[in-house]
C-alpha cells in the first residue's frame, strides 16, 4: 500500500520536482544520484520511531534507510560531509554513521504522499533527515542530526582542507580539545578566519571574534540560550544544554575561541580546500 500511495503522488503531481526529490552521494566509487521513490523502496527501508527527535521536539516516525546501507565504500577512518538545502554543513566522522550497534544513523526519507509537518512556519525537515537511535550511546549532539539533506560527500579531513581553522601546535591540551568542540558544534552553521563550508551563520573570527565583544559571562549565556541574551523571532541559533555540550566542554570551547582571536587569517581561508 505504502508504495501504490507513492507512486500516485507521483501520478497527481504535474511537477516532479513539487513532489519528490534526489539525494546525491559523492563516494569513493563515484557519484549516485538516489530519488525519494528509489529509497523508499529501498530492501532494507523500514518504519522506525525516534523517541526524542531533535528537529521536532517530541516522538517522531519515519520510513527510514539504515545509512550504513547507502555509504558503499567508506570507511570507519573517512570523514563525511551532510549539505543541507539551506547552506548547513554538518561534519560527520564515519565511524558512528557506520556503526549497527549503539547509536544508529538512519536516513528518514520523506514520503511525497504522506509530507511531514512544518518546522513552525518554516518548511519541514525533508526531504531527507539524518535520525538517530539510541544517540547518547555514542553523544550525537544536535549538530550531527542535519535535515532537508540535498548531499551527503565524503572529504578530506578538516586539518588539511581548513588549515586556518588550526590552533598553534603549542596551544595547550584545553585549547586542542576545544578545536574539537568547535568541529563538534559550530562549523556546521559558522565559519571561522573564512574556513569552511557552511553558508548559515557568521564568521566567528572575522572581522571581530565573539570573546572580543561579549564580556563577563555574556557568551556562556548567550551559547546556552541565544534567545535570553538577544531576543530575535528569527534567530535560528539553538540552546546547548549541559546535556549537549557540558560545563567542561563549554570551557574548552571558549579557550579555543579565544585562542583564535589571537590568530586571525584573513587571506586566502579556504586555499586548502579539495
Amino acid at each position: 500500500m505504502r508504495r501504490l500511495l507513492t507512486a500516485l503522488a507521483f501520478v497527481l503531481c504535474p511537477i516532479a520536482s513539487l513532489c519528490a526529490a534526489d539525494l546525491v552521494l559523492e563516494l569513493p566509487g563515484g557519484t549516485r544520484t538516489w530519488s525519494s521513490a528509489e529509497l523508499l523502496a529501498h530492501p532494507q527501508a523500514q518504519d522506525i520511531h525516534i523517541d526524542a527527535d531533535v528537529a521536532y521536539k517530541r516522538g517522531m516516525d519515519y520510513r527510514a534507510v539504515p545509512l550504513a546501507a547507502l555509504l558503499q565504500g567508506i570507511e570507519a577512518g573517512d570523514h563525511l560531509q551532510a549539505v543541507a538545502l539551506d547552506g548547513f554543513a554538518a561534519e560527520l566522522p564515519a565511524a558512528p554513521l557506520l556503526s549497527r550497534h549503539g547509536a544508529r544513523a538512519w536516513l528518514a526519507v520523506e514520503d511525497p504522499a504522506r509530507p511531514w509537518p512544518k518546522l513552525g512556519s518554516k518548511p519541514g525537515a525533508g526531504p531527507f533527515y539524518l535520525v538517530w537511535e539510541n544517540p547518547q550511546a555514542a553523544q550525537i549532539g544536535p549538530e550531527q542530526w542535519p535535515f532537508q539533506i540535498e548531499r551527503i560527500r565524503r572529504l578530506a579531513p578538516l586539518a588539511k582542507r581548513f588549515p586556518a581553522l588550526l590552533p598553534a601546535a603549542a596551544a595547550s591540551a584545553e585549547v586542542q580539545a576545544g578545536f574539537a568542540q568547535f568541529q563538534k558544534n559550530c562549523l556546521a552553521c559558522h565559519r571561522l578566519n573564512g574556513a569552511g563550508d557552511s553558508q548559515f551563520g557568521p564568521d566567528l573570527n572575522l572581522p571581530h571574534n565573539p570573546t572580543e565583544y561579549l564580556a563577563g559571562d555574556f557568551l556562556r549565556q548567550y551559547i546556552r540560550d541565544p534567545q535570553s541574551l538577544r531576543h530575535w523571532p528569527q534567530g535560528r541559533m539553538p540552546a546547548f544544554s549541559r546535556e549537549v555540550l557540558s560545563d567542561q566542554a563549554l570551557e574548552q570551547l571558549l579557550a579555543y575561541l579565544r585562542h583564535m582571536a589571537t590568530r586571525k587569517a584573513r587571506e586566502n581561508a579556504n586555499a586548502a580546500r579539495p
